[in-house]
Formats: structure tokens, sequence, C-alpha cells
């Protein structure tokens, strides 16, 4: 395999932010920004064209030697949702997971539709799980 295609870039956080064209996307990603920075305790970095992450770690994909890079959190503000990219099991925390509010959920990953419809103070104690995970 070649590789990861997305990849730490050099890119602006503020022009990626100043990019989103829906004002509410825009305003909840500059909220989530600065949680994830002080959850994280990382600085924030643009993976690929549209991903913030925070954090790196360094892996092996299954029955590869080949070592790979990935933020250990991260966002995406996609059109209809924000995806956070939690490195944690979240099926672990369902006590918090209940009290967060409106929400979907994979393995690692939330999918909100705005912040104010989800509790920022449970939303940071789950982000700051991702500092157990390495």
């Amino acid at each position: 395999m070649a590789g990861l295609k997305t990849k730490e870039t050099n890119k602006s956080i503020n022009d990626y932010i100043d990019s989103i064209e829906n004002e509410s996307k825009r305003e909840d990603s500059k909220t989530l920004l600065a949680l994830m920075e002080d959850a994280t305790g990382e600085k924030p970095v643009i993976w690929g064209d549209s991903m913030v992450g925070f954090g790196k770690y360094k892996y092996h994909r299954k029955g590869s030697k080949e070592e790979l890079e990935w933020f250990k959190s991260g966002f995406a503000t996609r059109k209809t949702k924000l995806t956070l990219y939690l490195t944690c099991d979240l099926s672990k925390y369902e006590s918090l997971m209940k009290n967060l509010g409106k929400y979907k959920h994979g393995k690692g990953c939330l999918y909100i539709n705005k912040l104010k419809d989800v509790d920022l103070d449970i939303l940071k104690q789950l982000i700051e799980k991702t500092k157990d995970f390495y």
C-alpha cells in the first residue's frame, strides 16, 4: 500500500474556518476549535483539505509493516453535520453519552448537527478521553 492520502499540511486554520460558507457551521467550528484545543492541550493542524487534527500518533495497519501517522482527535465540518474523530471507543463511555444530547455515533466518531444540540461540558470530557488512548 502507498500510505495514507490524507496527511498533515501547513494550511492555515483561520483560512479553513473562514472558508466555511454556512455561518452557523462556521461559528460552531470556531467554538469546536477552541474546545478541542483546550481539551487536548494540542495545537490544531489541517489534515488533507478539510480535517482539523489535534496531536498525532504512529501506527501500523493490520498485517502491514508500514508506519502511518494520524491525528489523535479532530473534526471536519461537513454540509449537514460536524464530524468529530475521537481515538477512543465511545461505547465505553455510555454514562457520558446518555447525557450528551442529540447526536449519532460510530465506534470513534460523533456526528452532530449543531453544537447547541449537545452539552459542551460532556463533549469536552469525551474529547479528553482521547488523551487516555495513547
